[in-house]
């Protein structure tokens, strides 16, 4: 079951399960509610010490580092819900959701591509370690981006595509069961189709 999060900050406009057929998803607003999800979805929109101050509050966090750090749930953050998988933010002050510990890559931080007209769409390169994850999405696949920040990875181990937009920038990135997007695939029309469709598959 692919478990969208729901903590106050953004919802998918289209569900999973109207995105990658045969795949049904349902929304958690509760501890209770993540119980038997096989993937997780964290989206968000807005500024990252706001989302981290609605998903202390939501009671939900405590459950998300279990299942995702202990028990290796696959989950995918979405703009906002990617940035709270860093360590830290150029625009808030508050650690992320795992304590610090840059969930998707050591040592990352969120940063801004400064004075950047958004939102756009921009295309994307992927990278060789991105196989499983862009299965049926060509490279220079266009998709819709909502503000300037983005995942400064300390590593490009963990950087799965690149997109240049003023500069170079990775906008997914991937640890282990980790994984995020800046980009809003639910927004992206066929190409975040695809997307969606080959996370529900890993």
């Amino acid at each position: 079951m692919i478990t969208i999060i729901n903590y106050g900050s953004a919802m998918f406009r289209r569900s999973p399960t109207s995105t990658s057929g045969s795949h049904p998803a349902t929304i958690a607003k509760s501890a209770q509610d993540l119980e038997g999800a096989s993937k997780l979805i964290l989206p968000g929109v807005g500024a990252f010490d706001h989302a981290m101050e609605l998903l202390d509050g939501s009671g939900m966090r405590g459950a998300i580092e279990q299942m995702v750090l202990r028990k290796a749930v696959p989950v995918l953050g979405v703009c906002v819900g990617m940035q709270i998988l860093a360590a830290s933010s150029e625009e808030g002050k508050l650690p992320d959701w795992a304590g610090s510990t840059g969930a998707c890559g050591a040592s990352t931080k969120t940063r801004c591509r400064s004075r950047l007209v958004c939102p756009i769409w921009a295309g994307m390169t992927w990278c060789r370690s991105a196989a499983r994850t862009v299965r049926r999405l060509e490279q220079d696949s266009r998709f819709y981006f909502l503000h300037s920040y983005y995942v400064d990875c300390a590593s490009n181990d963990n950087v799965l595509a690149t997109s240049e937009y003023g500069i170079a920038f990775g906008c997914a990135v991937r640890s282990n069961n980790i994984y995020g997007v800046q980009f809003h695939p639910e927004k992206s029309h066929d190409y975040g189709v695809r997307l969606l469709k080959n996370f529900a598959e890993l």
